[in-house]
């Protein structure tokens, strides 16, 4: 069950990195197109996205979150894994909002762009492997608060601001 799990999250991943990697080459190329081939290229991009990038970004994260509940995995490398995903989320959004407006008559989509979108997923496709692969141990202890790593913390700390009479 886990193996086929974990198999489906990785390929789900992939498929998900591949498009939010190749859409903004494929706006790029809306500067220099007219006419029917413009409309092609429209076609294929909101197919991209629609019909193979969203549906494996919902896979990635369905797969993900029962990885995490069979394998048990709750630490801090896994909750910075989380913010991670959440950041390519965000990359997702964006790819969606450019689609909505990059087609429109009169616009484009600049090189610097690509390039600069590009490597922001890059990086955040690079963080998730990190943290992934190396599972580093990352000790957050001395730099949060005593409240915060105390079971029942939050509680006492509402207590002592907000005093019940």
């Amino acid at each position: 069950m886990i193996a086929w799990t974990k198999a489906v999250h990785i390929v789900a991943l992939m498929v998900w990195c591949a498009g939010l990697l190749v859409l903004p080459a494929i706006y790029a190329q809306r500067k220099v197109l007219r006419g029917p081939p413009l409309h092609d290229l429209h076609r294929f991009a909101r197919a991209t996205f629609i019909n193979v990038t969203s549906p494996a970004a919902f896979l990635t994260v369905v797969a993900g979150t029962a990885l995490i509940f069979l394998r048990d995995v709750f630490t801090v490398w896994m909750a910075l894994k989380l913010v991670a995903v959440g950041a390519l989320t965000v990359l997702h959004m964006r790819q969606g909002y450019v689609l909505l407006k990059v087609f429109d008559p009169g616009r484009g989509y600049a090189r610097w762009r690509q390039f600069a979108t590009t490597v922001m997923t890059l990086a955040v496709i690079s963080t998730i492997l990190f943290l992934v692969l190396a599972k580093p141990h990352v000790d957050l202890a001395p730099s949060l608060p005593e409240w915060l790593l105390t079971p029942g913390g939050l509680q006492s700390l509402l207590e002592t601001m907000m005093p019940m009479p």
